[in-house]
């Protein structure tokens, strides 16, 4: 396996569909509560990368929003816009499946699209800890794929296996490059009212489409967070959910996250890492 970012560290990515437990799978590897968890289909939207190592070797991770299958939600073309470009960048996939409901035409579906990926696909089948799932993994090496591993992401069962056979794809000597060195990042949170402009700010600031923007109020769930070089100093620029005023709450039918608790953590650190704050109004 090639590396399409030769010396960074590799790219990869969670796909899948709605609901299958990518967002927990993420946070289960990544030792963090960074993607919002929700049993309602379609709850992840933007992209969301994070720094993950497992011995020894440092890799990038990436949570998608759900893919084809069964879905709702109105923005969901441009969730699976923002998926395809992760999955073009990445260096391998994992691609998540449900195991208690076996295979579905929408995997089918996400087959199809990754049977053009030039890196490796490891299938990872999940909630196998659920009677109903048993021997049902058989049924995902009919779309191609291989290695099949069996994992419960929710009680990290499986996990340690499934991330054995991701390093050993990783090109030889990765193990032994050093930790990425971090700059001294200067953390700017974007906090506002919900469909006051946040995610196209974030989206100026970067000069690229990395959050999903739309008119309909509460788009953004999970922080977005990415970093800015600007005149030699280092930003971290996090974009976070709407936080609704009492007058127009956003409706108890979708699912948003809670902006108050997330911004706690990143406020502050060890580095001397400072948080400002811009609030659109």
């Amino acid at each position: 396996m090639s590396l399409k970012r030769p010396g960074a560290a590799p790219t990869v990515v969670l796909v899948g569909r709605p609901n299958v437990g990518k967002s927990t799978l993420f946070n289960s590897i990544t030792n963090s509560r960074q993607a919002i968890v929700a049993p309602l289909a379609g709850t992840t939207r933007d992209t969301n990368a994070q720094p993950a190592e497992w011995q020894g070797n440092h890799f990038s991770l990436v949570d998608t929003g759900g893919m084809f299958g069964a879905q709702t939600d109105p923005l969901h073309a441009l969730v699976v816009e923002h998926g395809r470009k992760a999955i073009a960048a990445a260096d391998l996939v994992v691609f998540v499946v449900d195991g208690r409901e076996g295979l579905v035409p929408g995997d089918e579906e996400i087959a199809s699209a990754l049977r053009s990926v030039t890196g490796p696909v490891i299938i990872a089948v999940n909630k196998t800890d659920d009677h109903r799932s048993k021997g049902r993994h058989v049924e995902f090496y009919t779309l191609g794929f291989e290695p099949v591993i069996e994992i419960a992401a929710e009680h990290g069962q499986g996990v340690g296996d499934l991330l054995d056979e991701i390093v050993a794809r990783f090109p030889a000597g990765t193990s032994e490059r050093p930790a990425p060195v971090k700059d001294v990042e200067t953390r700017v949170a974007i906090v506002g009212r919900p469909n006051v402009g946040k995610s196209s700010l974030l989206n100026r600031l970067l000069k690229e489409e990395r959050a999903i923007v739309s008119d309909m109020p509460g788009t953004t769930r999970d922080t977005v967070d990415a970093v800015l070089k600007w005149q030699k100093r280092t930003f971290r620029i996090l974009d976070t959910a709407g936080i609704p005023d009492n007058a127009n709450p956003i409706p108890r039918t979708t699912c948003s996250a809670s902006t108050p608790t997330r911004l706690a953590s990143t406020g502050s650190n060890a580095n001397g890492t400072v948080l400002a704050t811009v609030t659109i109004s």
